[in-house]
């Protein structure tokens, strides 16, 4: 990773629950970067939750907003925490690669329904008939695919996230 990556961007991805929000704050304060949490800028755009526009228009709709707004993303020495389901947009994943540093935060299934509880509620981007464990399989994929750098959260409390990111990091850059 060249010097002008690690002053850029570091992008956060994976499932809802793995703690992209948390961390990305620690990370931010840490490195002395801003902090983006793509989910409410979406909200934003939209003027509506995350699971208002999934019960009004569909995940589609959510999926195509959270496009637009990753795309419309013009920034530097940020720490960007995307929404559980930027992964599916190739165009928007290319274009945040092409800024920084993408950490995939990689958390178990069990882990995932211990944290999010009762998903309905969280505004998740996934089709009517699919089951969690399908979406986890299927993001999971995804993640791997486009992660720079993958953290096994695994019995680590945010602050020990943070601290493996910022090793990793720091081992990417030399």
């Amino acid at each position: 990773m060249s010097a002008h990556k690690a002053a850029s961007n570091v992008v956060l991805i994976g499932m809802p629950g793995s703690g992209k929000s948390t961390v990305g704050v620690l990370l931010a304060k840490r490195m002395g970067l801003g902090f983006i949490d793509t989910d409410l800028l979406i909200q934003q755009e939209a003027g509506r939750t995350l699971q208002e526009i999934v019960d009004g228009d569909g995940y589609q709709a959510l999926r195509r907003i959270e496009e637009k707004v990753l795309l419309s993303l013009d920034v530097r020495g940020q720490v960007i925490s995307t929404g559980g389901s930027a992964v599916y947009s190739e165009p928007a994943m290319q274009h945040l690669k092409a800024g920084g540093v993408v950490v995939f935060l990689d958390i178990p299934l069990g882990l995932v329904l211990e944290r999010i509880g009762d998903h309905s509620a969280r505004g998740i981007s996934r089709r009517p008939d699919q089951s969690l464990e399908e979406l986890f399989t299927e993001r999971f994929a995804l993640y791997s695919g486009v992660a720079d750098i993958a953290i096994d959260c695994v019995g680590r409390n945010h602050e020990e996230v943070c601290e493996a990111v910022l090793e990793a990091l720091a081992g990417a850059d030399s």
